[in-house]
This record gives C-alpha cells, structure tokens and sequence, in this order.
C-alpha cells in the first residue's frame, strides 16, 4: 500500500502543471473515483482542512490522505511522492535554465500553457462550491476578486483580508439574523 501511495502521488506530481488548485480534479479522480481510498465527503473535508493549513496547498492534501490512509508512514510516503517530481523538475530547469531563458519556443509554450492552468483551477473550484451548495448569487466575490486583481492590480493580500473581514460580519451579525 505504501508502494501504491507513493506512486499515485508521484504521477499526479509529475503530471500536473499550475500548483495545488491545478492537482485537485486529478487527485480526486484518482483518489476518490478511481482507487477509493477515501469518500467525496471526506475529500472535500481534506481539502478544507488543507486551505485551512499553512504550507504547500497540494502537500497538505497528499499529507491528509497519506495519513488517513496509513497513519504517519501513510503521510511521509504521499508527501514525498508528490513533492518529488517538483523538486526533480526545478533542479533540471535550474541547471539548465541559462541555455534556455532566451529561447521563444519555450517562452511561447509557457504562454500557451497559461489558459489551461487557469481552467484547472476554475474547474475545482467551481465543482467544490456546488459540492458544498454555494449558489450562484455567491459566485460574484471571487470573480470580481480576480477581476480586482487581475483588471486593477490589487493586492491578493488585501483582497484575502477582506474576506476575512466579510466572513467576521457576516457569521458574526448577518448569519444569526437569518
């Protein structure tokens, strides 16, 4: 099992560009649908408590899994399996980037990957808020978030405080009146 873990783990690394929000329909097609190790229920639960984490969005989701799976040994196996091939592939590109830092057929190909990133993070995010019956009349704060920080260049930061700042007042003095 932990052969099976680490491996899993290391093909989505390998395999997914855009970082953790890109990894999430593929670890939950593997995970979940495929192999199932672990229910819907509780991959939506992994990954709140993954957000709610510091650290690497996508370790923290191998980190969980690994250890529901198979405790602590469970969680060091998924863990380095999908930290591996990022490390592996940064150490190449490292060594070998002043060769190619100039070369527009590779910058061309980073441009053309760029949309599909983006819709491997819409696509989960999108999917997670109708998992958790987030209607339509919510799905205007993150899109004009990104609209702000993409349009007027406002600070992710500041838009995160924000959120908290809404999600305060709104738990604390809008929810109990409803």
């Amino acid at each position: 099992m932990y052969t099976d873990c680490f491996k899993t783990f290391f093909k989505i690394g390998l395999f997914t560009l855009g970082g953790g929000y890109a990894m999430i329909p593929i670890i939950e097609s593997e995970i979940v649908d495929k192999r199932k190790w672990v229910t819907k229920e509780d991959f939506i639960d992994i990954l709140a408590i993954s957000q709610s984490c510091p650290g690497v969005f996508a370790i923290n989701i191998s980190t969980f899994i690994g250890y529901k799976l198979r405790k602590t040994r469970g969680a060091i196996c998924a863990t380095i399996g999908t930290a591996l091939p990022s490390f592996i592939i940064i150490l190449l590109i490292a060594m070998f980037f002043r060769q190619f830092q100039d070369n527009k057929a590779v910058a061309a190909m980073f441009r053309g990957i760029r949309p599909a990133v983006v819709a491997l993070i819409a696509v989960p995010t999108f999917n997670l808020a109708k998992s958790a019956k987030i209607g339509l009349a919510n799905c205007w704060i993150p899109i004009m978030s990104a609209l702000a920080i993409w349009a007027f260049g406002v600070s992710p930061i500041l838009i995160i405080l924000l959120a908290a700042i809404g999600g305060y007042v709104y738990g604390k003095f809008i929810k109990p009146t409803e």
